[in-house]
């Protein structure tokens, strides 16, 4: 049926083509059962649409009004047909511009909140030096001003989570950003006012990024499919890499050019940027978006599990089901390792490696680059799975076996290599496969509670900011008593660790509604 009506629609949009069966110049000319829309181009090329050919043209388009009586098996063809298909077929003269994916605007948005996000975050590990010296600082009061950043950052963990799941997640990403930009701006301000002023801008600071990362889960839980969850969280944590680079690469040179504080105020000022991109772009869910044109509408509410905001949070259903604490102990042994390096990385090239400090700098970037490139293939290699039938419980525990044990078993090579290169390298491998956990346990959060995945999400960063509070200072105790060897042996075990209990109890299905 479906090759017939595609050879009907081919004959009648097609007439110079010489196929078997075209009727003779002289022979009376029928009425196509299919008609055709005008368009404005004449260069056409033949798309599969699942129950129907389709002629689409390169800047205009043209479709057959076809319905068809069998439904699609495969999924992808049935979102494919939805996709072609408008029921008011308003999309036909749009410009290209406005005919990309709204739920792609979404994720890029989000990316780039995730950008400023960790600009913001890293500029101080920078401008700290030359504050330091104009204030005579201590080490001690130095560790005091970075470590009161987490004090916030814990706070709003959970309670952002509550918070984008009951309220909606455009209203909470958007006063994150607000906030941590504004305790950016008002850094130099509360540095000349004395210490007290500057840890607790610091600390609300953490408040705003403490709710980023469970809004934006909630907002993509809503407008991405399945298909497409592990590439879109890829891309937006790599947002996070990505910021950290561009931080750690112009902090230097504005400080340099126009002193610290410039730092503060540039970097804090593109939220507002952002912030009018934001509300006029971004909605909580499709179905907030007055301009979200049918076809998308269709495919995302069609895809997409979680649909409407909670009401409430049931917390002991939440708190009763292994994989909830799959997911909280995993992100725990995730980010014991992952903290560690990212914090320790510059302390490890200048005191084993031998490295300078502008070295130690320089090749401290070099990981998060690989990260930010590892992720997206990470998801990319994920959807692509999902989309040919894997299960989802498959493809998550497959990729985030690769985060643990990808690490594991680059930190164990350090101790025989002697060559500062290979411990570049051996790095930047670790951190590279340690980034595949964003399409396993950082996707997982939608899959098992997609309604709730801002709570999951809270919870489980905060197991995870407390491994990298308590890892960092505990090597520091380990160093002063040990060697970079216990170091990375203790980061290995949590690895090992969390493998064991993410294969044994994670799901990739949903168990809470």
């Amino acid at each position: 049926m479906n090759a017939a009506r595609g050879l009907l629609i081919s004959l009648n949009s097609a007439p110079k083509s010489h196929l078997p069966g075209k009727p003779s110049l002289h022979s009376k000319p029928r009425p196509s059962p299919f008609p055709l829309r005008p368009c404005r181009s004449s260069h056409f090329r033949l798309i599969h649409g699942g129950s129907a050919f389709i002629w689409r043209a390169g800047w205009g388009r043209v479709r057959a009004d076809v319905k068809s009586d069998t439904v699609e098996s495969a999924p992808d063809s049935a979102r494919l047909d939805q996709a072609l298909a408008t029921d008011d077929g308003a999309a036909a003269d749009l410009p290209w511009w406005e005919e990309f994916p709204k739920r792609w605007v979404i994720v890029l948005l989000c990316f780039s909140a995730f950008l400023l996000c960790n600009m913001d975050r890293v500029n101080m590990s920078i401008a700290i030096l030359p504050m330091a010296s104009e204030y005579n600082w201590s080490p001690t009061t130095v560790g005091l001003i970075q470590s009161s950043f987490f004090w916030g950052y814990l706070l709003t963990q959970i309670a952002g989570g509550i918070w984008a799941d009951t309220v909606g997640g455009k209203f909470v990403l958007g006063f994150g950003v607000v906030w941590w930009s504004a305790a950016t701006i008002l850094t130099p301000v509360a540095v000349k006012l004395g210490l007290p002023f500057l840890l607790v801008v610091r600390a609300f600071m953490g408040i705003g990024e403490g709710v980023a990362m469970p809004a934006m889960n909630t907002i993509l839980s809503k407008w991405v499919p399945v298909s497409e969850r592990s590439r879109s969280l890829a891309l937006v944590y790599s947002g996070m890499y990505l910021g950290s680079v561009t931080g750690l690469a112009f902090s230097p040179m504005l400080i340099h050019k126009f002193g610290w504080p410039s730092v503060f105020y540039s970097f804090g000022s593109l939220g507002t940027i952002w912030l009018a991109l934001w509300l006029n772009k971004a909605h909580s869910s499709p179905a907030e978006d007055p301009q979200l044109l049918p076809a998308e509408k269709k495919l995302i509410v069609s895809n997409c599990i979680s649909k409407q905001p909670a009401k409430s949070i049931p917390w002991k259903l939440i708190l009763s089901k292994p994989p909830v604490w799959a997911l909280i102990v995993s992100h725990f042994c995730h980010n014991w390792g992952t903290f560690i390096l990212l914090t320790w990385m510059p302390t490890y090239y200048h005191q084993v490696l031998k490295f300078n400090l502008t070295e130690s700098g320089l090749f401290s970037v070099f990981p998060w680059l690989t990260m930010a490139f590892s992720a997206n293939l990470g998801g990319w290699i994920a959807d692509t799975l999902v989309s040919r039938g894997v299960s989802v419980t498959v493809v998550r525990k497959m990729m985030q076996t690769v985060g643990f044990l990808g690490p594991a078993f680059f930190l164990t090579q350090l101790s025989h290599i002697d060559s500062p290169a290979m411990a570049v390298l051996c790095m930047a491998c670790s951190q590279g496969t340690d980034a595949f956990s964003q399409s396993g346990l950082y996707s997982n959060h939608q899959d098992i509670a997609p309604r709730y995945s801002g709570v999951l999400l809270g919870l489980s960063n905060t197991a995870g900011v407390l491994a990298g509070v308590f890892g960092t200072a505990t090597t520091g105790y380990i160093l002063q008593h040990g060697s970079w060897d216990n170091v990375f042996e203790v980061s290995v075990g949590l690895y090992l660790v969390g493998t064991v209990v993410w294969n044994l109890f994670s799901t990739g299905e949903k168990i809470i509604d």
